[in-house]
């Protein structure tokens, strides 16, 4: 059978066929108990599971009968973050999640054909929270709708719940490598190298932007009680909310619109293309509606039509701008490389600079400041200058990054954006075209747990910095020993979120 996932608001109303056949299958799903390996409990399970957040949100209970350890140890707390693992296990995750779904939506006399929706929060107009998600009522008014969610807060924790556009971009779709480096540069479009990874430390580019922003701002955090996050905002109750499963449709559909470009590979490594498993580790598996279990790789996961589904639209809705592109502006050079020229092979990685200490990120503002090295400071701008006569190809001018590192906190809703080069006596709104980046720190309380398996080294955002760098160095405001760096909460943040970034460096990435 082949599908065709189509984008939510463009069903034909509120409660489309598609949609309304989607709520009976999860209202099937919900009716099933914890321990059945088929149950909506069960699958938010495999994302991520946490008793007490489970709890307090109303999903367990003392009287429900947990599922065996063989099947927790196979399938549960398997979703791959901070990992290159992370577009390949999602895939298969939602992939398997759907068949359940099409399976309740049969045995209820629905079509065989239903294929699941995605959320496109970019196109315009299609920001806001779809609404048959956003009623506790069915169309005829009768209330338990199953895909409304009470703990979803929204960005200002009003209960509106909606995707700033303003916040999130889709720069990650210009990134021209699958795979980045741990060591301060790009991160790449999918992540970097790792291991079977729950929650490892460093985000990829779309893991960042948008997927953590939508997490973390769809969940929000309730307005008087700060401490209260929603059920997306948390990696371990974000799959017990309907709407998670068409937001990762959506960064499904995101690595199949940059695959598309035909310079744009998905990584070639054994270890990537047959998973953990070949390391010795976690097979990824999901269990099917016909008790067989889905067991997968990532090189399995590269060809939606070979799985059977295609998405109706693969145009991202927000063009992103190539780095390249954004630093040839600013200089008014041409430095274009040529279509499908392959990143150098002998790229490497240089601190250029890091602040002094911890910065605690509360209130409405944290400031510090990045020493910077002469010497490498000087290797940047003489690399941003070159040119289009000095270098063999675009790709020889450096790329430069701010690395928000070893991220923690208790409150993974505790969003907040980043501005770079913004003087002190300077309003850092007013200056839109300084902001590094917007970070949702998904998982950041779980990557905080000492007991967790990276010992609460915390997390770590990678933001691209070269068109700012750019602009500083053509007002001569790089030629500095130091860079200001702002962080400015999207709300207030208290101390009983705990939120800090151990440091703040920049990274030079070039020859």
């Amino acid at each position: 059978m082949h599908v065709v996932r189509r984008n939510v608001w463009e069903l034909g109303d509120d409660w489309a066929d598609d949609i309304l056949w989607y709520a009976r299958g999860v209202g099937a799903m919900k009716g099933r108990p914890l321990a059945d390996p088929t149950s909506w409990r069960f699958y938010a399970g495999m994302h991520g599971f946490s008793s007490a957040r489970w709890q307090e949100l109303g999903y367990l209970v003392p009287t429900d009968q947990p599922p065996t350890s063989a099947l927790l140890s196979q399938f549960w707390r398997q979703c791959q973050h901070g990992s290159w693992y992370f577009l390949p296990w999602h895939r298969g995750y939602v992939l398997a999640f759907e068949s359940n779904i099409r399976a309740a939506v049969t045995d209820l006399g629905g079509p065989e054909s239903w294929a699941l929706p995605y959320w496109n929060y970019f196109k315009a107009g299609q920001s806001a929270l779809p609404p048959a998600f956003a009623s506790s009522d069915w169309p005829d008014g009768s209330g338990d709708n199953p895909l409304f969610v009470e703990q979803r807060y929204g960005p200002f924790g009003d209960g509106n719940v909606f995707v700033p556009t303003s916040e999130v971009n889709l720069n990650a779709l210009a990134e021209p490598d699958f795979t980045g480096v741990s060591s301060g540069g790009s991160p790449g479009f999918g992540g970097v190298d790792t291991g079977f990874a729950h929650n490892g430390p460093v985000h990829g580019a779309v893991e960042t932007q948008p997927h953590d922003w939508v997490h973390g701002l769809v969940g929000g955090q309730q307005a008087q009680f700060p401490e209260t996050i929603g059920a997306m905002s948390d990696p371990r109750t974000a799959g017990l909310d309907p709407i998670f499963w068409l937001h990762h449709a959506n960064i499904d559909r995101l690595w199949a619109s940059w695959r598309s470009d035909p310079a744009h590979l998905d990584p070639t490594q054994p270890t990537w293309l047959q998973g953990p498993a070949s390391l010795g580790e976690r097979a990824f598996s999901a269990p099917m509606p016909d008790a067989t279990t889905f067991t997968y790789t990532p090189g399995e996961m590269t060809d939606p039509a070979a799985l059977g589904y295609e998405y109706d639209d693969l145009t991202p809705a927000a063009a992103p701008v190539p780095p390249q592109e954004r630093v040839d502006e600013g200089l008014g050079l041409d430095l274009t490389a040529e279509e499908g020229a392959p990143m150098p092979e002998n790229t490497n990685v240089e601190l250029v600079g890091a602040n002094d200490e911890a910065v605690p990120v509360r209130g409405t503002e944290s400031r510090t400041r990045v020493r910077l090295d002469a010497p490498t400071r000087r290797r940047v701008v003489d690399s941003l200058a070159l040119g289009a006569d000095d270098a063999e190809v675009a790709g020889a001018r450096d790329r430069v990054f701010l690395n928000l590192e070893n991220v923690r906190g208790q409150s993974d809703a505790a969003a907040f954006r980043v501005y770079v080069g913004v003087s002190d006596d300077e309003d850092a709104s007013e200056r839109p075209e300084r902001l590094a980046g917007s970070i949702a720190p998904f998982g950041v309380s779980q990557a905080s747990d000492f007991d967790d398996e990276h010992a609460g080294q915390g997390l770590t955002f990678v933001l691209e910095i070269t068109d700012i760098v750019d602009q500083l160095q053509l007002e001569s405001g790089f030629d500095v020993d130091d860079l200001p760096v702002r962080i400015v909460p999207v709300r207030p943040i208290g101390e009983k979120a705990e939120l800090s970034i151990g440091r703040i460096s920049v990274f030079r990435q070039g020859r």
